[in-house]
This record gives structure tokens, C-alpha cells and sequence, in this order.
């Protein structure tokens, strides 16, 4: 354990609270910063304190990820990581290594994550046969990097839906069955047909569940993060939370969302909202899907994907249906927050958002649309005016920037991944990962909200620079921006004085140094709380 009270001296220390300029110094007690400012203001507001020397380097509130997905995060740390594979042959490949590498019984599926056909030549849609080459008795289930999409061999298909059943059945509303010439499936499903298989699958035990959950919250802790918004998490999850809790066995401040009407939901709504006193878990909010995926199509436009003409996507929802949930949870008293993709989705949730709350005697607290990544230039102004949180991921603008424009055509590219835009009409940003699907990672976050480049800082000048943010932008959208989404401003989200004293320490200083070095940043040391849950080993430590 720390010291009740220590400072930090020879520092560069952003508070982010406002505008404030870097200070030298920092010190805390008891949890809470209480003097940010001169080594002789720090050093007196706690007299007697152990005194680390930063040796120059940048301290920053700790990062808050606004969109992931903590106990998925980890399910995907311990299955084949398929991320950045060139080919569906390449994918197989890594999945038999990783089936070498982890010896478990010929029962259990292999599980995957991370392939995205439009890094692929040609770019299509992968068919089963490929795994049933390589795995024809072992079923294998492998969710695209949107986890909108999901990639199965025949064997999986045989042991869930039945390869036969699934030949003649007509797809489920919101999802899509892709099949060969002859109409046979190939083993590609998208959104609700993903249930088809998925609801079937041996359900990890908690023991593996407990395992997963202890490397995601090591992965936050090792990459700045000190608090996360979990998008869309049962009872289940929640009780395993609070386990780790109760054990002293979890270093981040979690923000979850209900998934959906169901269990959850009738839960919270009957006893109110949960605020655990450790200050680590809070259950207000509920969060809703408008719509799909853009990669997999998914995504409900207004007009016809460029690149499958008569194709559109699909709403989730019918408009009427969409609105009494969104009135539902309002009058539960929870935040509601909503997953829209496409431009016919964005629109579908600003109405309905605008419309619950004209009948309503409240209005909505604080409304939130999870991604807002293609939003029409006329829906752009509703989100300021309406006080609607852009919950945004910046990693996605150059992650997709290669196949984007060929799903939405010249035109309405102009429309997506419009972050500065939207800030400009007044909205809230809210900086995310939606890990799994992107790495958790912040520093890439931070990266990808400047430059609106790639790691190998491609294009150059940045994919529509116009919407590049400045980087006091970005940091406030990753730290005091996402806290004020979660209702928390007050106590994270900055090194203000009486704050908590959640905080990173950064080898570079971020709102410094040339673009092309960003991606060289480490994170030295993570606070939470005032006590440290991740450090380098050239980090002092004064326990």
C-alpha cells in the first residue's frame, strides 16, 4: 500500500480541468489530490510526505474508456487473437498454433476474434470450407473485429442450428445468412443470425470467466485505464464484479450499462440504481442497438450501400418500438445510451430521443448515441441541442479508411467519423476503444483523434484532416469528457483539488511531442485511488 499522503515533484502535470496549464507538481492524501501546482504548493499540503521524483515525465488523469467491453476484453485476451490476418488461409494458420499452443480437449470449441475481410485480397466474405479443411470434426466459431459478424465451420453449424435447418430457413429479423451460388450457407452470419449458433455454444465456466476477467483488469491497468463504461452487461456479470470487489481484486472504476430490457433491467428498475461505496461500480444507465455494423453491412442507411446497390442495412427496431424502450428506461430513471452506426439509425435515435423527452416532465440525463459514425449534416446541430453525448472511437477512422468509401461512396464518406463536426455543434465527446473490437488502448486513441492516421502514419496529412481534433480536444474527450457522460466530472476525469487521485504517469508528454512519435508513449504507472495498480520497474516505489 501507499503512504495515506505522498507528492510528486519534477513532473509535467495536465489537470485537465479547464484549461489549466501544466504544473510541476502534484501531492495527495488519503485517496483525493490535494494541491496541484509548485513543488513548494505541493510539499506544504502535505507536510512530512514521501516525495517521488518524476524525472521529467507527463502526468495525466487517468484515461476513462467511454465504450468497451471488460469481461468480452478478456474472453478475447485468452482465444486466438485473428486480428490483422491477410487472408483466410493466414487465419487458419494462426488458429492451428493456437490450438498447438493451448492443449485443451477435442471437445472444446475454437474460438477466435479479430478477422476482417476487407483487409483481404479479394475482399469477400470467407466461406466454411476452409476451416472444415482444417477442422472437420472440431466446431470453430470466429467473431469478426465488429463482433457484427461471426465465421463458423460445418461442425459448429452441425452442432448448433443444423447445417440442413439452416439451408431453408429465411434469415431473423435484424440478421443475415450469407450463402454460396447454389444458396447454401458458407458459414457467414450476421447479427441476429449470429444467435443461431451463438446461444448454443458450452458457455464458458466461471471458473474460465474469472480467469478472463482477471486479464482484462490487468490489461486496463498496464494501459492507463482507470475507469471504463461497460456497454451493455447482465446480472451475471455485474455479481462478478462485485465479487472482485469484495476480494480487493479490481483496479478500475466501472461504469456499466444494462443490456437491454430483460432481467437487468426490470432489476435496477424496481430497486433503483446501484452506486457500490467503493467508488468502483455504478449501475445507471441502460443501453440500447439501433442498428448493425457498417463492415458487415449492418449499418441502417437512408440510401443504398454504394457497393451493394439495393442493400441499406437494417433497423433494429421499428420507430414506435425503439421509442417506448428509450421511454421505458427514462422513466426507470436511467441514462439511455444506444448503439447507431448507420445515418437511418442516428436519425432513428435523435428522434426518438427528442420525442420521449418533449412528453416528458424531465428531460432524458444526459442521452448518449455509442458510436454516431455516420451522422447526416442536418442531424449534426440536433446532437448539441439536444445535449446528446457523442460516445465516440477515434481508432476506427483509420482502421476503416481503407474500405469505408467503397460501402458508403464519395459523398457520405464526407459524413462519417465527423467527430469535430460534432463537437463543433456543442456535443460532449466521449473517447472509447469498443474493445474487443479495437484494441484498449489509448495512446492509439489519442493518436487516431490528431493525426487520422494509421500506426504507419498513413495517409498523409491524415484521412479527412478537416476533422482531426486538437489534442487538448482529445485529452478531455478521454478523461473529463467521458467522466461527465458517466455523471462522474466531479470526482474523475481531472486532477482538480478534491478529486480522486486516479492519474497516469507517461514517458513523453503527449500534448508535446511531434505527431509521429505519439505511438512511442509507455505508460510508466497507473493510479488509482492514490495507490498504484500498475508500474514499471523504474518507477520508485515507496511502499
Amino acid at each position: 500500500m501507499m503512504p495515506s499522503k505522498f507528492l510528486i515533484t519534477n513532473a509535467r502535470v495536465y489537470p485537465v480541468d479547464g484549461g489549466s496549464s501544466p504544473a510541476p507538481a502534484l501531492a495527495v492524501r488519503n485517496g483525493q489530490i490535494v494541491a496541484v501546482g509548485s513543488s513548494s504548493d505541493a510539499s506544504a499540503a502535505v507536510p512530512g510526505a514521501a516525495r517521488i521524483d518524476a524525472g521529467g515525465r507527463t502526468i495525466v488523469p487517468g484515461f476513462i474508456d467511454a465504450h468497451a467491453h471488460l469481461q468480452e476484453l478478456g474472453l478475447a485476451l485468452r482465444r486466438a487473437d485473428l486480428t490483422g490476418v491477410s487472408s483466410p488461409t493466414a487465419a487458419v494458420e494462426r488458429l492451428r498454433a493456437f490450438v498447438a499452443e493451448h492443449k485443451r480437449s477435442p471437445d472444446v470449441w475454437v474460438r477466435g476474434h479479430g478477422w476482417d475481410q476487407t483487409e483481404w485480397t479479394p475482399s469477400r466474405f470467407p466461406s466454411r470450407d476452409i476451416l472444415d479443411a482444417a477442422f472437420p470434426e472440431r466446431p470453430v466459431w470466429l467473431t469478426r473485429t465488429d463482433v457484427h459478424a461471426a465465421w463458423a465451420n460445418t461442425a459448429a453449424l452441425e452442432a448448433t442450428v443444423g447445417l440442413d435447418r439452416l439451408h431453408k430457413m429465411s434469415p431473423p429479423d435484424g440478421g443475415h445468412i450469407h450463402r454460396d451460388d447454389s444458396g447454401a450457407p458458407t458459414g457467414v452470419l450476421i447479427d441476429a443470425a449470429m444467435a443461431l449458433v451463438e446461444d448454443h455454444i458450452p458457455a464458458p465456466s466461471e471458473a474460465e470467466r474469472g480467469r478472463a476477467l482477471s486479464a482484462a483488469l490487468s490489461h486496463t491497468a498496464q494501459r492507463g485505464v482507470t475507469g471504463l463504461h461497460d456497454a451493455g452487461v447482465g446480472l451475471s456479470t455485474l455479481r462478478r464484479a462485485q465479487d472482485f470487489i469484495e476480494e480487493d481484486r479490481f483496479p478500475l472504476r466501472l461504469y456499466a450499462m444494462i443490456d437491454g430490457r430483460g432481467e437487468a433491467f426490470e432489476h435496477f428498475c424496481e430497486q433503483g440504481p446501484l452506486h457500490h461505496p467503493s467508488g468502483r461500480l455504478d449501475v445507471e444507465s441502460v443501453k440500447f442497438f439501433a442498428d448493425g455494423a457498417l463492415g458487415s453491412r449492418g449499418a441502417a442507411l437512408r440510401a443504398d450501400y454504394a457497393d451493394a446497390p439495393g442493400t441499406r442495412g437494417f433497423l433494429l427496431h421499428e420507430d414506435d418500438v425503439f421509442r417506448e424502450n428509450v421511454r421505458a428506461a427514462h422513466e426507470c430513471g436511467f441514462q439511455v445510451n444506444t448503439h447507431a452506426i448507420g445515418d437511418r439509425a442516428n436519425r432513428q435515435v435523435l428522434d426518438a430521443y427528442e420525442a420521449v423527452s418533449r412528453r416528458s416532465p424531465h428531460p432524458l440525463r444526459r442521452p448518449r448515441i455509442e458510436h454516431a459514425q455516420i451522422v447526416s449534416p442536418e442531424d449534426r446541430p440536433r446532437f448539441g441541442r439536444l445535449g446528446v453525448i457523442a460516445s465516440v472511437q477515434p481508432a476506427f477512422a483509420p482502421s476503416d479508411q481503407d474500405w469505408a468509401p467503397a460501402r458508403l461512396g464519395a459523398d457520405r464518406t464526407e459524413d462519417a467519423y465527423a467527430w469535430r463536426s460534432l463537437s463543433d455543434t456543442g456535443a460532449t465527446l466521449a473517447f472509447g476503444s469498443d474493445a474487443p473490437v479495437e484494441p484498449l488502448d489509448p495512446i492509439r486513441t489519442f493518436h487516431a483523434a490528431v493525426t487520422r492516421q494509421d500506426a504507419s502514419g498513413a495517409p498523409s496529412g491524415g484521412w479527412h484532416p478537416s476533422e482531426r481534433l486538437a489534442r487538448s480536444t482529445a485529452l478531455h474527450a478521454h478523461t473529463q469528457g467521458a467522466a461527465y457522460a458517466a455523471f462522474q466530472e466531479d470526482d474523475a476525469g481531472s486532477l482538480s483539488v478534491g478529486s480522486r487521485a486516479d492519474f497516469v504517469v507517461l514517458s513523453q508528454d503527449l500534448m508535446t511531442v511531434p505527431a509521429d512519435r505519439l505511438l512511442d508513449t509507455k505508460v510508466v504507472a497507473t493510479y488509482l485511488g492514490g495507490l498504484p495498480v500498475h508500474a514499471q520497474p523504474d518507477w520508485p516505489d515507496t511502499r
